[in-house]
């Protein structure tokens, strides 16, 4: 007998009911995400694999479901897990209590501060937990040559992701315009996964340009807010990642273009997403019960987080609570409120009322640090003055709750020649101090909406370069503020009259912690206390001061090299002339 036939045989044994399942849930409410429809019966699991779903099935252990839900372990298909502030491991560990038993994250973040060496990083800290989090091989590494990178990515070396199991696929396509110009750089790299998962990225991207981004093999945008938009790119046949997350929220604007015949070409996705948040609502079970909250038929929400991304991923084996499906399971005493009893991973309960069960010990991944920290030139106080040449000035404009950014302009008050805030008028100074290379280079804007009447902030958290980013009132407070971000590494700091109000430690890439969630959160909630304690009224102040340096966002940012006029793809004065 061929043994390697055994555990097949098993399985087959248990589903016709010859033999007991290792695990079954008697009597669950069973959400079949294929029908729409909330059955009653036994789910029977045998080696990590449903076998059965249906009456009077026996197992080695049962679980009385009777008046529970239980539903497939929730999959997050667009999530960039150094926005969580955490390593893989830390969340991993702060998601599984909220249901969620697989994210696909794109690495981008740390593989524009590293490159490979902190994708390998990222592989290795989420290997051997009870939970499954796949990646996208970075395809903007740098983003734009408007900005500088710690490290740059090309084809060949995209391709050495390709043959790693975890690697789905080319993460999110942001370099739009390299598409459509046909730009050699960037198809080579598309070519690499082609008939491969292609995600996008798009932002506002309509008619024949649109469908030339399609042609090229993309299938998914997560970066649409309008329905109209919307609805033109499910007609192309993308794959809608409708994105709540900390700092864009576009669910509520989008919901309306969801319909029972497009559904299944939808998903809920977080793109990025804060600890505090994880906290306070949650993750993809939050999001489904706004939806519901908004309209949506729930067990439709719930598709939209388990079938729907792991059909567009190409997983056979994930998504449902039917024959044949990995046991990932969310087991629910309330499903209106989507309250949460146990999960399971693999046949195997990793979470009850709240707590993690069994979640295996600390295995601390080192870190490759010297490709990693801060190399920041030597910086002066007078590094941070603006001078004024006189006429009205650009200024970048947050719109909380989007990414976006608005051009605005203003004419800004002087002293001795140089730029002062306008506090009245909520206009900051802004820079964007390079940290990979110790240049030495500085960019400098203005920025309305953070609200400080005094001090400043500064943050190693920057999309996508993730250089220095910094706003405030007075020059030795920003000076201050970014000499603290150096002494300690990297994070977030706060100052104000002298003094280093809070701080936030980030010392892997300048970008994570190692500490877990409660931790973190209660670190962060300083640095917000201490922001909110200088005027800025924002829920995410560091969140949204990183989105300013993210140039392939329209309409206006500032990277390490200037003003960037992101519609024109090109750096511009600060000043009109």
């Amino acid at each position: 007998m061929d043994n390697r036939l055994e555990p097949l045989r098993q399985k087959i044994a248990a589903a016709r009911r010859q033999v007991e399942s290792d695990l079954v849930f008697k009597a669950a409410h069973v959400v079949n995400v294929f029908t729409g429809e909330i059955l009653k019966a036994d789910v029977a699991v045998c080696r990590g694999t449903i076998v059965g779903v249906g009456p009077e099935y026996r197992g080695k252990l049962e679980i009385r479901a009777e008046g529970k839900w239980l539903l497939p372990g929730l999959m997050d298909a667009h999530f960039h897990v150094e926005s969580s502030m955490m390593t893989p491991r830390r969340l991993a560990e702060a998601l599984l209590v909220h249901g969620t038993t697989a994210i696909v994250g794109d690495p981008h973040e740390i593989a524009n501060v590293m490159g490979l060496p902190g994708i390998e990083f990222m592989l290795q800290d989420s290997r051997n937990i009870p939970f499954d989090i796949f990646f996208m091989a970075p395809s903007c590494v740098p983003a734009t040559h408007l900005e500088t990178s710690g490290a740059a990515l090309e084809a060949p070396d995209i391709l050495k992701l390709k043959n790693e199991p975890r690697i789905l696929g080319l993460a999110e396509m942001m370099n739009f315009p390299g598409v459509l110009s046909g730009s050699a750089g960037v198809l080579e790299k598309i070519r690499v996964f082609e008939n491969g998962i292609i995600d996008g990225h798009c932002p506002g991207l309509t008619g024949y340009d649109l469908q030339a981004y399609l042609s090229a093999g993309i299938g998914s945008d997560h970066e649409t807010t309008q329905p109209q938009e919307a609805l033109e790119k499910l007609r192309g046949g993308m794959m809608l990642m409708i994105r709540e997350g900390t700092s864009a929220k576009n669910l509520e604007d989008l919901l309306p273009v969801i319909i029972r015949k497009n559904a299944r070409r939808c998903c809920l996705v977080s793109d990025d997403l804060h600890p505090g948040d994880i906290a306070r609502r949650g993750h993809l079970n939050f999001l489904v019960k706004k939806a519901g909250r908004l309209g949506l038929d729930p067990i439709t929400a719930i598709r939209m987080v388990t079938l729907n991304p792991s059909t567009y991923f190409g997983f056979r084996d994930r998504g449902a609570v039917a024959p044949g499906f990995r046991a990932d399971l969310v087991l629910l005493s309330d499903f209106e409120n989507f309250k949460i009893d146990a999960v399971y991973k693999d046949g195997r309960q990793v979470v009850e009322e709240g707590s993690l069960v069994d979640f295996p010990k600390d295995t601390v991944v080192e870190f490759p640090s010297e490709s990693g920290r801060l190399q920041i030139g030597p910086l002066s106080m007078d590094d941070f003055a603006i001078r004024h040449p006189g006429g009205k000035a650009k200024v970048i404009e947050i719109i909380e709750g989007q990414v976006i950014t608005r051009l605005i302009t203003a004419s800004m008050p002087a002293k001795n020649g140089r730029v002062v805030a306008d506090t009245d008028g909520d206009i900051l100074k802004l820079f964007v101090v390079e940290r990979h290379r110790a240049s030495g280079r500085i960019g400098k804007g203005l920025v309305k909406g953070l609200g400080l009447v005094k001090g400043a902030i500064a943050s190693s958290v920057a999309h996508d370069s993730h250089n220095i980013i910094a706003a405030g009132v007075e020059d030795d407070a920003i000076f201050k503020a970014v000499t603290a971000l150096a002494d300690m590494g990297g994070g977030f700091a706060v100052v104000a009259d002298g003094a280093v109000l809070a701080k936030v430690p980030l010392a892997i890439a300048g970008l994570m912690s190692r500490e877990p969630l409660h931790t973190l959160v209660s670190q962060l909630n300083g640095v917000n206390g201490a922001a909110r304690g200088l005027g800025c009224g924002l829920h995410e102040p560091f969140m949204a001061l990183s989105f300013v340096a993210l140039p392939v966002i329209p309409e206006i940012k500032l990277s390490d090299k200037g003003l960037v006029d992101v519609n024109r793809m090109q750096l511009v004065p600060l000043f009109e002339t």
